[in-house]
């Protein structure tokens, strides 16, 4: 009965309000500081019913958003989407092709089981900070800020609020 979760999931504007969104970003924001990678947070309350019934899972649909928020256009092609679907109580995380060869599957699969686990015990937006900050570390263990202090800020740090 998933289109019954779809068609009554909660709205991301309740589940994530606007002040939350603004902490999620300044974490976002923060966490550049400490690497030369960008991270993008996005929210989807539900599936439209024909991406239902054209059987869209939340990867292919986490792998849409990663190319319709353009993450990977990044000139080091180190953009990481963390994307909640709220129906489906997904999450996923995209990685671009920089980031594939140097962070294991296995690394983003513990952060994303490391989200599901906070989500259930501390709630939806002390959840995602602690996320940003994993995968900010990762980012950092990777792709060192620049020395000079000129990383662009190439993404926008605001979380995007899908569908």
């Amino acid at each position: 009965m998933r289109w019954l979760r779809h068609l009554f999931a909660p709205a991301a504007q309740s589940a994530f309000p606007p002040a939350s969104l603004d902490r999620i970003a300044q974490a976002i924001a923060e966490g550049e500081r400490r690497h030369g990678g960008q991270v993008m947070f996005a929210v989807e309350s539900d599936l439209s019913l024909g991406m239902l019934w054209q059987g869209v899972s939340s990867r292919q649909r986490a792998e849409h958003a990663f190319a319709v928020l353009r993450t990977w256009d990044t000139q080091a092609n180190n953009g990481v989407l963390i994307y909640l679907l709220l129906a489906d109580h997904a999450i996923e995380i995209v990685a671009d092709r920089g980031l594939r060869v140097l962070v294991d599957q296995t690394q983003w699969q513990q952060v994303c089981d490391h989200l599901r686990q906070q989500l259930n015990e501390r709630g939806r937006e002390a959840a995602v900070l602690a996320a940003v900050a994993e995968v900010s570390q990762l980012l950092a263990d990777h792709f060192p800020p620049d020395p000079a202090g000129r990383s662009a800020n190439e993404l926008p740090d605001r979380p995007q609020l899908l569908g």
